[in-house]
C-alpha cells in the first residue's frame, strides 16, 4: 500500500501498471495457488522477469460476471479455452494471466460457475495493441483472445466452479491498492495547489489568504486524511489475523476514488486556467483520476454491495438472517436483533468509549449515526423484506451512511492515539483534521437517514423512465 502509494504521486499509470501486477495479477496465484506453480512462477513474478495480469471483463460482462462467455471445456486433463476479455491491465506486457472461464453449460437463465486458470502466454494467446484512454495513458491496456488455448488441470487456482470466490478475493486486495494510490495522487494535488496559491497574486494579495481558497485547502486536507485513515485502518486489518474485509475494502475504494476527484477537480479550480493546459500537469491528473471511479467495481456497485452484505449476520448467523428476508413476517425479531447487534458491534458504547475526551463532538455523531442507522435498517427491512434486494436509492443511503461512519471511526481512532502519544497540541493538527471531516460527514449522514422516509425516489425513477422513452431531453425551447 504505502509503495503503490508513493508511486502514485509520481504518476497513476506507474502505480496502476505495479498494482495490476501485484495486486490482482499475480494474487490468486500467491493465495490460493498450489505449491508447485507458486515455486513455478513466483520468483519470476517477484524478480519482473514475467508480468502478471487478471483478465475477468467481457464485452458483456463488467460488474456482473454472470455474463461471463470465455469457456473451458475438459478434454482429459486438460481445459481448452476459448473466448475474449476486454480491457485487461498490462495486457501487452503480461507474460501470464488469471483468466476466468465458464465450466458449465451456456443453458439460459441458469447461473454459470466460473473457474479461474492461470494462463502462460503461448499459442493460442493474443493481445491486442493497447487500447486508447482518455487517462492513465502509461498503463498498457488491451483484449486477449483466447483460441482454443490448453491448459493443464493443475493449473485451476482454487476450486473448479468456484472462481467467483477467487475473483472477489483478488478484487478485495486490488480495491485496496486503487486507494493507495488515490492517496498518493491527491497528496500530490494539494501539494501542487499549496504551491500554486502561495506564490500567486491577485489583488496585491496571495492566493492563500483569500477565504474561499483556504476552503478549498481545507476540505481537500481533511478528505485526504480521512482516507489515509481508513484505508490504513483496513490494511492493519488485512495484515492482522485472517478476517473478511471485503466490505471495508469497498468502503476504500469508493471515499478513496471520490475523494481523489474532489481534490483534483478542485485543484483545477484553484489553478484556473492554467490546469487546463496541456504542457501543465493538472489536466493528465484529472484524467486519470476518472478511471478511479469505476476501476475495480464501479461505485455504484459497490455502494449496492455495502449495504446488501451490511445488513447480514456474519457467520453462523448469515443462514438465519437470509431465511429471514425469505420470510419476512417470520423474520422480524431476528432481522431486528441483527441490524442492532451489526451497528452496536462495530461502531457501538464500548468501542466509542476508548475515544479520547477532546472528541466527545466526534463521538457523539458516529455513535447517534449508528443507532440511526441500525433503527433505519431494521425498519426497511421490516417494509420491505426480500424486496431490498432490488431498492438500490434505499442500498445507496445505507452504504452512504456507512461510509461517512466508518471513515469518522477510523479518524476518531487515529487522532485518539495521535493525542495519547503526543498529547493534545501534540496532535492539534489530527484533531483538527478529524473535526473538519466530522462536521461534513454529520451533514451528510442527517440527509441520508432523513431520506430513508422522505425522498422522491419513485418521481426520479418515473422521469427516468419517460426520458428513455424520448430517447433524450423531451422538450423544445420556448
Amino acid at each position: 500500500m504505502r509503495l503503490v502509494q508513493e508511486l502514485a504521486g509520481v504518476d497513476l499509470s506507474l502505480a496502476i501498471t505495479l498494482a495490476s501486477h501485484q495486486s490482482i495479477g499475480l494474487s490468486a496465484l500467491l493465495y490460493l495457488g498450489s505449491d508447485e506453480l507458486k515455486a513455478r512462477y513466483l520468483p519470476k513474478l517477484a524478480s519482473g522477469e514475467m508480468i502478471a495480469a487478471f483478465a475477468l471483463s467481457e464485452a458483456a460482462a463488467g460488474s456482473d460476471a454472470s455474463g461471463i462467455r470465455t469457456r473451458a471445456d475438459r478434454d482429459g486433463d486438460h481445459y481448452v479455452l476459448r473466448g475474449e476479455k476486454v480491457w485487461v491491465t498490462n495486457g501487452s506486457r503480461a507474460d501470464l494471466f488469471t483468466v476466468f472461464a465458464r465450466t458449465s453449460p451456456a443453458e439460459d437463465g441458469a447461473k454459470p460457475r466460473i473457474t479461474a486458470f492461470l494462463v502462460e502466454r503461448g499459442p493460442g494467446v493474443t493481445t491486442g495493441a493497447d487500447v486508447e484512454t482518455l487517462g492513465v495513458r502509461g498503463a498498457s491496456v488491451t483484449g486477449l483472445t483466447l483460441d482454443g488455448v490448453r491448459v493443464h488441470e493443475s493449473h485451476v487456482i482454487g476450486e473448479v466452479g468456484r472462481g467467483f470466490r477467487v475473483a472477489m478475493e483478488v478484487l478485495n486486495r486490488g480495491r485496496l491498492a486503487l486507494a493507495g494510490s488515490s492517496i498518493g495522487a491527491s497528496k500530490e494535488l494539494l501539494r501542487l495547489s499549496v504551491e500554486r496559491v502561495k506564490s500567486r497574486k491577485a489583488f496585491g494579495r496571495a492566493l492563500s489568504e483569500f477565504a474561499l481558497v483556504k476552503d478549498k485547502l481545507a476540505s481537500m486536507a481533511a478528505d485526504i486524511f480521512a482516507v489515509e485513515s481508513a484505508t490504513y485502518l483496513t490494511t492493519g486489518l488485512v495484515d492482522g489475523e485472517p478476517t473478511d474485509y471485503s466490505i471495508e475494502s469497498a468502503i476504500c475504494k469508493v471515499v478513496s476514488s471520490e475523494g481523489l476527484w474532489r481534490v483534483a477537480n478542485e485543484t483545477l479550480q484553484i489553478v484556473a486556467g492554467t490546469g487546463y493546459m496541456r504542457d501543465q500537469p493538472y489536466e493528465r491528473m484529472l484524467r486519470d483520476a476518472r478511471l478511479n471511479l469505476v476501476f475495480a467495481g464501479t461505485n455504484e456497485i459497490l455502494r449496492c454491495f455495502i449495504a446488501l452484505s451490511g445488513m447480514q449476520e456474519p457467520g453462523k448467523d448469515i443462514q438465519e438472517a437470509s431465511r429471514a428476508l425469505r420470510e419476512p413476517i417470520k423474520g422480524f425479531g431476528l432481522l431486528s436483533d441483527f441490524a442492532l447487534k451489526k451497528a452496536r458491534s462495530a461502531l457501538g458504547r464500548d468501542r466509542i468509549s476508548k475515544a479520547h475526551a477532546t472528541l466527545a463532538r466526534e463521538s457523539v455523531v458516529l455513535e447517534d449515526g449508528a443507532a440511526q442507522l441500525a433503527r433505519n435498517v431494521d425498519k426497511v427491512l421490516r417494509r420491505h423484506g426480500k424486496e431490498i434486494a432490488e431498492m438500490q436509492y434505499t442500498q445507496r443511503r445505507a452504504a452512504d451512511v456507512a461510509i461517512d461512519l466508518f471513515a469518522l471511526a477510523a479518524c476518531v481512532s487515529r487522532t485518539t492515539r495521535a493525542i495519547e502519544r503526543r498529547g493534545e497540541e501534540g496532535a492539534r493538527r489530527e484533531i483538527e483534521l478529524t473535526s473538519v471531516f466530522a462536521g461534513g460527514a454529520e451533514k451528510r449522514i442527517a440527509s441520508n437517514l432523513a431520506s430513508f422516509d422522505r425522498n422522491d425516489d419513485e418521481l426520479r425513477k418515473a422521469v427516468a423512465a419517460k426520458v428513455c422513452v424520448d430517447k433524450g431531453y423531451p422538450l423544445d425551447v420556448i
